[in-house]
């Protein structure tokens, strides 16, 4: 497995590549371009310049997340095969950059969701959290709002303020996509940029549904077991795949993550690897990635990964702001460094086992 960390570029991420060079056990970076909106060109200038940058530090772009998809693919509006154009171009500049590997999702309108950026926890430490009574009280068309009210000044990655501006737009947009429809137009999706794929070698890796139920009775196609093995078998291509992410997932108490990891074998190609608190249905919040700071077995999750043969890059996600940090809700540089430690050591462990 190659440990990385998510880096949100120079002009986005307050944590700096000379401090994250400094991580031991890190070997490369997830990043992107983040200010080019879902359905335009990357071009190869700003994607060389990008990589230029993080090798200049000793590290390497291991993967992208996210090239994000344009509202006209997910809904099947009139326009989506120019879209599904323009992802492919993008698709070109990441292959002849040596670039083989995007993490995106295919939800709708928010691609992730929670009620607090910052809860306090008994420790003193703050935490993304999730509370669905919060939640049930907020109106969908102000949850953009709500968001970045918490945000700490920082541009949230995928609440970027242009498009949440068309909230109401979006809404309308789904208004009659159900879950049936939505998966059909993934289908539509992945066949048409499967080619790309094949001639440059590209892993696609679908991120699973976050939080893993519907929200504001948005449909949801990536939520269990079941919704993932029927994307890859439906698209069955070796690049086809998924990200597992061990928090969105494991937001959702019936998943059992060792489970899903063993049938999935083979088609893993990123790994999220973070720990959450249940505190009651619906209600969850980020915690410290060891197994005994929240509700998930750590040590079995690494486990399969190791046992089923997974080699792709793997990064701590999320987790929480300790030591006063000011950093983007969920990425403070100090509580990603422990999990980087925490799981190379989890590894060293299995593998001497």
């Amino acid at each position: 497995m190659k440990m990385t960390m998510r880096w949100f570029g120079p002009d986005y991420d307050p944590v700096t590549l000379d401090k994250l060079r400094q991580v031991p056990g890190l070997k490369g970076v997830i990043t992107t371009l983040y200010g080019v909106p879902p359905g335009d060109i990357w071009t190869r200038d700003e994607l060389l310049a990008l990589k230029n940058e993080v090798e200049a530090y000793g590290l390497s772009i291991t993967g992208i997340e996210s090239l994000g998809i344009h509202d006209s693919i997910k809904v099947a509006a009139k326009d989506r095969d120019r879209y599904i154009e323009n992802y492919i171009a993008s698709l070109k500049v990441l292959g002849e950059a040596g670039i083989d590997l995007v993490c995106y999702n295919f939800m709708a309108v928010f691609d992730w969701t929670r009620s607090n950026l910052a809860k306090p926890r008994i420790d003193g430490a703050t935490a993304m959290s999730y509370e669905q009574e919060i939640i049930d009280k907020i109106d969908p068309n102000n949850m953009s709002a709500h968001m970045n009210a918490k945000a700490g000044g920082h541009i949230l990655p995928g609440w970027e303020p242009e498009r949440m501006a068309r909230i109401k737009e979006l809404f309308d947009l789904y208004r009659d996509i159900d879950s049936d429809t939505l998966f059909a137009n993934m289908k539509y999706f992945l066949s048409a940029i499967m080619p790309v794929c094949e001639k440059y070698g590209i892993k696609m890796a679908m991120h699973p549904d976050d939080p893993a139920w519907p929200v504001f009775g948005l449909p949801r196609i990536m939520s269990n077991k079941e919704q993932l093995l029927r994307m890859i078998k439906t698209v069955d291509n070796p690049l086809n795949g998924i990200t597992l992410c061990t928090g969105s997932l494991g937001s959702n108490t019936s998943n059992d993550i060792p489970e899903i990891i063993r049938a999935l074998k083979g088609r893993i190609h990123f790994a999220h690897v973070r720990n959450v608190r249940h505190n009651a249905p619906g209600n969850f919040e980020e915690s410290a990635h060891l197994s005994t700071d929240g509700s998930l077995d750590m040590y079995a999750i690494m486990k399969t990964l190791y046992d089923t043969g997974f080699d792709g890059p793997i990064r701590p996600d999320h987790g929480r702001n300790i030591w006063g940090e000011v950093s983007m809700p969920g990425y403070g540089l100090y509580d990603r460094a422990l999990g980087v430690s925490y799981l190379n050591g989890l590894l060293e462990a299995i593998e001497k086992s």
